[in-house]
C-alpha cells in the first residue's frame, strides 16, 4: 500500500535501506528519533507515502499521523510539547517527504524555540478573506 520512491531519504528509512531508531510503525505511519534533536525523544512522524507538502498527502495517511503522534506523546510522558510540520523550503522544510516533528518541550531553553510576529488585519479584511477561501472549498 505505500506509494515510495527511489530517491527520497525518508522513503529510504521506510524501506529499511537507512537506518533509524524507529519508534513505532503502522500499515500508513513510521514514526522514528530524529538524528539532529531538538530536545531528548524529539521524533518524526511520517506517512508510507511519499509527497512533498500535506495537501499533497492522501487523507487515510494523514488521518493516521496525528494518533500515532499522541500515542507517542503519552508513551514519552509529555506535559509540554510541540507538534511541527513544515510545507515548502522557505517554510524550513529541509526534507521534501511530508513529516511531522514532536518535540518535546521539557523547560524554557531546551525543545523548539518560535518568533511569532504577527501580521495586522482588519475584520473586514478577515473576513473577505474568509469569504474567497469559503468559495473554494471542496
Amino acid at each position: 500500500m505505500a506509494h515510495l520512491i527511489e530517491n527520497c531519504l525518508f522513503c529510504k528509512i521506510i524501506k529499511g535501506v537507512i537506518p533509524s531508531v524507529k519508534l513505532l510503525e503502522t500499515e500508513l505511519s513510521y514514526a522514528f528519533l530524529d538524528i539532529g534533536p531538538l530536545s531528548k525523544g524529539h521524533a518524526l512522524v511520517i506517512p508510507k507515502y511519499h509527497a512533498e507538502k500535506t495537501h499533497q498527502v492522501p487523507d487515510e495517511y494523514l488521518a493516521d499521523i496525528l494518533p500515532q503522534t499522541r500515542k507517542l506523546a503519552l508513551a514519552m510522558g509529555l506535559t509540554d510539547y510541540n507538534i511541527l510540520q513544515n510545507n515548502g523550503a522557505i517554510a524550513h522544510q529541509e526534507v521534501m517527504h511530508v513529516h511531522y516533528h514532536l518535540i518535546p518541550k521539557p523547560d524554557e531553553e531546551t525543545g523548539l524555540k518560535m518568533h511569532w510576529k504577527p501580521i495586522s488585519q482588519t475584520q473586514e479584511e478577515l473576513k473577505a478573506f474568509a469569504e474567497s477561501v469559503s468559495k473554494n472549498l471542496k
